[in-house]
């Protein structure tokens, strides 16, 4: 199984950065909505802070890497960077899918991060369906334990699990488990989709069950259906190509899902590619923007790699701020100034 896994999760990062895996005409709606300039600020540009609050850890950004990788040999150094960039910029860290660190001990050190990151906000990760299969309270914190996590992120994936050869798809019963989940843990557990976006309907029962935040991880970024087509049969190859539209939007769900959250966390991510892009989000009201698959490249490379690239990220941001006239992430939230333009 370790093997597999292994294996798997190592196609898919070569996946990921080699090939097109990006929907075909779908993207995150964020293109739709301009900020209305603000020529005299009244604010200085020094003056303008960007620090948010994951639950109880102060971060530096309302920043987040996204959930990419972990149980492949390269995941190590893609995770071990990512980490290192993340302690020094201030930023909240989602590992990938946890299930292999139970499943075999072979890989468990590419999560191991908290010896790089000591003081950031990190995020266990786990396949909701997994709940379904085997997983119990027990191995939710043993992964707790294992990553020193602050928070568990459930992710909901449909579609890939259905293209992906060794696809869990049943999904069953799974509102009630990941209620107990969050009665039974001692920290926040969230559930984020993985590039399809979570509506308003799902929100509110996921809402209604206990969970603390929600990362809607919309269309409009990689799609794990068209992923997965490069490495499942033919049959299924052309099914995914059905679906390379499906999804919604990044903008659409997080305007969607905002509204009954109840001011519990809310995440936005799913194709997002500069400071401006997040800014946006903020403006929509999401607490965190996460980025994935744009900086998988940098974290290759290495940290310095990572580090200048979220200093643009975070210039961006800034500048956006200053351009509305908003001196922290508080008034960007409730800027009047986020206008949608008819497509």
């Amino acid at each position: 199984m370790g093997k597999q896994l292994n294996d798997r999760k190592a196609e898919h990062i070569r996946i990921v950065l080699d090939e097109h895996v990006t929907g075909h005409r779908i993207t995150t709606g964020l293109e739709n909505f301009h900020f209305i300039h603000n020529a005299l600020p009244e604010l200085s540009f020094d003056d303008i802070n960007t620090e948010q609050n994951f639950f109880s850890k102060a971060c530096k950004t309302p920043f987040l890497i996204s959930s990419m990788t972990g149980g492949a040999n390269f995941a190590e150094t893609i995770n071990r960077n990512l980490a290192l960039a993340a302690e020094e910029k201030g930023w909240a860290l989602a590992l990938g899918s946890t299930r292999a660190l139970i499943e075999s001990k072979a890989y468990r050190q590419s999560f191991d991060l908290r010896q790089y990151a000591p003081t950031i906000p990190i995020i266990a990760n786990l396949g909701a369906v997994q709940l379904n299969y085997g997983f119990t309270e027990k191995e939710c914190r043993k992964i707790i334990e294992y990553t020193d996590a602050d928070a568990l992120v459930l992710h909901v994936n449909v579609l890939q699990e259905v293209i992906q050869p060794e696809g869990n798809t049943d999904f069953s019963n799974l509102l009630s488990k990941i209620g107990k989940l969050c009665t039974d843990l001692s920290i926040p557990v969230g559930v984020k989709e993985v590039g399809w976006g979570i509506d308003r309907s799902t929100a509110e029962k996921l809402v209604n069950v206990g969970i603390s935040f929600i990362d809607t991880a919309g269309a409009g970024g990689t799609s794990w259906s068209q992923v997965e087509k490069h490495r499942t049969d033919p049959i299924k190859q052309q099914a995914a190509g059905a679906f390379s539209e499906w999804g919604i939007p990044t903008a659409a769900s997080l305007a969607s899902v905002k509204p009954v959250m109840n001011e519990r966390m809310l995440i936005a991510s799913g194709g997002l590619h500069s400071g401006v892009d997040a800014a946006k989000c903020i403006a929509l009201g999401a607490d965190f923007a996460g980025f994935g698959r744009a900086i998988l490249e940098q974290a290759t490379i290495s940290a310095d790699s990572v580090l200048q690239t979220m200093e643009v990220r975070e210039l961006e941001l800034r500048m956006a701020m200053f351009a509305v006239g908003a001196k922290n992430l508080s008034e960007l939230q409730q800027t009047d100034r986020l206008q949608k333009i008819n497509p």
